[in-house]
Parts: C-alpha cells; structure tokens; sequence
C-alpha cells in the first residue's frame, strides 16, 4: 500500500502530508487514521508508547472518548529527506463541559511507500474559557478559509 506524497518531502509535499494528517484526525475515525501508519508504527503521545494500527486505533478511540468536539490544525515546521516535523493545536472540551487547547510538536518519519513509522508527540494543555475558542467550523475537515495557526497567533 502507498501513501503519496512520498518522501523526500519538499515544501510542498511536506505541507500536503501534514494537512493529509489534519484532515484524518478532524475525521475522528480510529480505523481510517490508523491506516496512514505502517503495521508497526512507533508512536510515543506524551508519555504513553504504543505500537501497530490496532494500538494505534485503540489509543484513537479512547482519545475521542473523552475529547470533545475535537478541532485541529497543523502546521509543518520543518522537512528533510523522510522526515516532517509540525506544530500543531487543537480544541476539545471534557464531558464536564471544560474547554482546552493543546499545543504540541510532532516529529514524523515515513517509510519509502509514505506510511508513518515513527511518530514523537510532546503535547501540553491549556484549560480556556468557551468564549476564547478560536475554532468553530462544524465538527470534521477545517474550512480551506480558516486561519492557520501563524495566522492565529497560535
């Protein structure tokens, strides 16, 4: 199975993968965004170490679960031969009704066939107020016209 774009990522490449990776997890689909990897990605999210779509998807599921109303947007950082780095933040509320944006950077590595085999996560949160929301799209892929996280001062 391939994955374009693949590696070696350009400007461009680099920029389509990561708004590939966007797109997919605004989907909230466990099964769907465990496809992007390969049978034995490495992930560590945090401090959690998972490894395989079937840990990956089960991660997702109770990801979901218990972050609501889940918006994100990414950002590339950096590129080089098989390897993204992005910046990323999104929103979700907890089933209290308390709102969040967590920040973090990603470090990718894909394989030649452009599946994610490493993914390195560090991630904080920030509890905020429902009015200080900055993402308000209907639920699922982030409106082409919506600012982008330079553009948000995020």
């Amino acid at each position: 199975m391939s994955r374009p774009p693949l590696p070696p990522f350009t400007a461009e490449t680099a920029a389509q993968k990561a708004r590939m990776a966007e797109d997919a997890w605004n989907s909230r689909d466990p099964q769907k965004v465990a496809l992007a990897y390969t049978p034995d990605s490495v992930w560590r999210n945090r401090a959690e170490f998972i490894q395989g779509r079937d840990a990956i998807a089960a991660f997702l599921t109770r990801k979901w679960a218990r972050e609501l109303d889940y918006r994100l947007i990414k950002e590339v950082w950096a590129h080089e031969g098989n390897r993204i780095a992005v910046r990323f933040a999104y929103e979700w509320r907890d089933d209290s009704g308390q709102w969040f944006r967590s920040y973090g950077n990603e470090n990718w590595e894909f394989d030649e066939a452009g599946l994610m085999a490493r993914r390195i996560a560090s991630i904080n949160d920030l509890p905020i107020a429902e009015s200080d929301r900055k993402y308000r799209w209907p639920l699922g892929r982030r409106p082409d016209d919506h600012p982008s996280l330079t553009d948000l001062s995020l």
